[in-house]
């Protein structure tokens, strides 16, 4: 099943600078696996050491957050779409 995946600026460089890709994946986890055959690296940047999803990192399918769905094990169907949005701080 394929689901179309908007990429952030700063990943891009990962991505030959496409904002926006195609991969396969049954759940987030095996998306990104896929999304890492095609594009070494970008793994890394959203999932730690231990394979849990980064703090500063968040995940939409269909514009609903996953952590308020099933995190990292949310089910994607054919044609989703998936942002990848990091996490802005700041303050006065």
């Amino acid at each position: 099943m394929s689901v179309q995946v908007r990429i952030p600026t700063p990943l891009q460089k990962l991505t030959q600078n496409q904002s926006q890709v195609a991969a396969e994946g049954s759940d987030i986890v095996s998306l990104f696996d896929e999304l890492e055959k095609q594009f070494p690296g970008i793994k890394e940047r959203i999932f730690d050491e231990a394979g849990s999803l980064r703090r500063f990192v968040n995940i939409y399918i269909n514009d609903e957050d996953i952590r308020f769905l099933d995190g990292d094990k949310t089910a994607l169907k054919d044609g989703d779409e998936v942002s990848i949005v990091p996490a802005i701080a700041g303050g006065i």
